[in-house]
């Protein structure tokens, strides 16, 4: 088969379409290879075997083989279509996570039962590490019943209270994330309380200079306003009601928060309440990473594989088509 070209790929307006594009990139490329690190977990096990099942990848499970194998026949997965490489403890199992993906024996970084700071610890290694010189930072996308689109947002995971040079960066993750699934350009909302710039709430006055950079042209590839409180950021009508005039207000499509209580609150209201069907990447290293919550879903984690394959793929692409603009 020829290889995609991705300017004919209509942007992702759904986790339907996500799935559908993912499943495109592997009938033609081949499944992506997937490195989880400390694989000895229910739903990530059952996550990584659907999306195997799917065709999107091949995961390589770093940890305990006993403990792994003893998961899969629990679930009715049977272990001799798994690829198993023994850790001696979630650590190490981080470390040698990541260094398949450093060396390109894989091609998609997954956190299983490690803690995050080892996780991140490896990730980030001066090494054989994925760091590029550019802040980590998590994206959730999600659909909403009753929106045309796909919505992100960022940070509720990585960043605990970024300040003005980190939120720059946590924009400009989110919106590449946006560009790999052809939403180009997107259009940014800076989250606040108000939709006035008033000095004395720090967010407001971070989030008007963001805005004006980005009228100057010193933040590319997005439409970005701010602040805009969250309703006149989604919906066109308060956005009429309230008299707010913004190529932003009413369309936005990545929803940029304050600090990490904002966006992990933000986060698991959806999951929890509106029952949301969402996803998750770590964007700013050089390669897709999908680190989620021990306790999220099989589905977020299955849907951020189908997320992470789409980048994979396309993280070139886009890179190459901005140099050239």
């Amino acid at each position: 088969m020829e290889a995609l070209d991705f300017k004919d790929i209509q942007p992702v307006r759904d986790m339907t379409s996500l799935l559908e594009l993912a499943r495109l990139i592997a009938q033609v490329g081949g499944p992506k290879k997937v490195a989880v690190a400390a694989a000895e977990e229910a739903h990530v096990i059952e996550a990584v075997n659907e999306a195997r099942i799917e065709g999107l990848v091949h995961p390589i499970l770093f940890g305990n083989p006993e403990r792994i194998r003893r998961l899969a026949s629990e679930l009715g997965i049977r272990t001799q279509n798994l690829e198993i490489q023994h850790a001696k403890n979630p650590a190490e199992a981080a470390e040698l996570a990541t260094q398949a993906v450093s060396r390109g024996e894989a091609d998609i970084l997954m956190k299983g039962m490690v803690q995050s700071s080892d996780f991140l610890r490896a990730a980030l290694n001066r090494d054989w590490g994925l760091r590029t010189g550019r802040l980590l930072s998590h994206v959730l996308i999600y659909e909403a019943k009753g929106y045309d689109r796909l919505f992100f947002m960022s940070d509720g995971a990585m960043n605990i209270n970024p300040d003005l040079k980190a939120k720059i960066q946590i924009v400009e993750n989110a919106v590449t994330l946006a560009h790999l699934l052809g939403i180009n350009p997107p259009k940014v909302a800076l989250l606040a309380a108000v939709e006035v710039v008033n000095p004395e709430m720090d967010t407001a006055v971070e989030d008007a200079i963001i805005a004006k950079m980005a009228d100057r042209g010193q933040i590319k590839g997005a439409i970005i306003d701010g602040p805009l409180a969250l309703d006149n950021a989604v919906s066109e009508e308060a956005a009429r009601i309230k008299g707010i005039k913004s190529p932003v207000a009413g369309r936005a499509d990545i929803l940029i928060v304050d600090n990490i209580d904002v966006g992990n609150v933000f986060y698991k209201s959806l999951i929890y309440f509106a029952r949301v069907r969402g996803a998750g990447l770590i964007m700013g290293a050089r390669a897709p990473m999908v680190l989620t919550s021990r306790a999220d879903p099989e589905e977020v984690k299955f849907l951020s594989l189908a997320t992470a394959v789409i980048a994979a793929e396309r993280m070139g692409y886009v890179l190459e088509e901005a140099g050239s603009v």
